[in-house]
């Protein structure tokens, strides 16, 4: 893992925008763009609805863990959209904390569920898409608060001002790191 802790990483819901803002903040930035997602499936292969529906969940969060430690693993600070399950892991989370930055993209179920529509694409959405997603953010919201340096509240805004909002968190955690240790 990155001794100086400063990968930007963006935690939150599924359709919280993280790879549309992750993109914007790293170009801004000037580091490389990750998404633990698209290393799960370079890793393994499949995509993540054939990893769900082959190998089950379990096996896709195991998945999703490898894949955050070798993004953490890179000296190369970047900004990591990671996936939204992630959270759930206590050793996710540990990593998490000592990887850098973290800023959770904010974002209630309703507004969620508007932006996925049927969850295609997205296993854990294939029955009840509202309903789920309303579950998973009581389970996870805590989560989120908890691990979160800053929250950034999605709701009305576009992606360019919300990486905008980013980028100021981030810099103002890594330069206040660069002067001692925040932890």
């Amino acid at each position: 893992m990155s001794e100086v802790g400063d990968h930007v990483l963006l935690v939150g819901m599924m359709g919280s925008g993280k790879s549309t803002i992750g993109r914007i903040v790293a170009e801004r930035m000037r580091r490389p763009f990750r998404d633990s997602d698209a290393r799960v499936e370079l890793r393994t292969g499949r995509s993540v609805p054939e990893i769900f529906a082959g190998r089950g969940e379990r096996a896709f969060r195991a998945e999703e863990s490898a894949a955050l430690c070798d993004l953490l693993a890179s000296e190369v600070p970047s900004v990591i959209a990671v996936a939204g399950g992630a959270v759930i892991d206590p050793e996710s989370r540990r990593r998490l904390r000592a990887g850098g930055v973290v800023i959770w993209l904010d974002v209630l179920p309703h507004a969620i569920a508007a932006r996925v529509g049927r969850g295609d694409g997205r296993p854990l959405l294939e029955k009840d898409p509202a309903g789920t997603l309303a579950r998973l953010d009581a389970a996870r919201r805590p989560l989120y608060r908890e691990l979160s340096d800053f929250a950034v509240s999605v709701e009305s805004r576009g992606p360019g001002a919300l990486a905008d909002e980013v980028v100021r968190a981030a810099r103002s955690r890594l330069d206040a790191d660069a002067e001692g240790p925040r932890r």
